[in-house]
């Protein structure tokens, strides 16, 4: 049986793509279309060794919690850990609602996508 958290989310960003013509949208989209066994999975570790201070990230797939971060980051995944999660929010930085990140940077212009 199909997700529907994924299948709202897919539908969410078929609404901004059609509106925004992103590429970063349809990119996403592509990602997040994959079976869920061949979804990106990140490691916090990994998210710090490649990203800077106050970089806005997408991860479409998993946060997992191994490795440690120092800097502050505004990230959505479409899953995270609950250690990844605290991990972000002890340095400083936000998760952030699908909505709010399509709200706030509609045309993907100065995120990351990372995976």
């Amino acid at each position: 049986m199909p997700n529907d958290s994924l299948i709202n989310t897919i539908r969410t960003l078929r609404r901004t793509l059609k509106t925004e013509k992103a590429a970063i949208w349809k990119a996403v989209l592509k990602e997040l279309s994959r079976s869920r066994s061949n979804r990106r999975e990140v490691n916090i570790g990994r998210l710090a060794n490649v990203t800077n201070e106050n970089d806005v990230v997408i991860v479409p797939g998993k946060i997992l919690g191994s490795g440690n971060i120092g800097h502050k980051l505004t990230v959505w995944s479409f899953d995270i850990s609950e250690v990844a999660a605290k991990k972000i929010i002890q340095v400083g930085g936000k998760l952030i609602p699908l909505d709010s990140l399509l709200q706030k940077y509609p045309s993907g212009k100065g995120i990351r996508i990372i995976g």
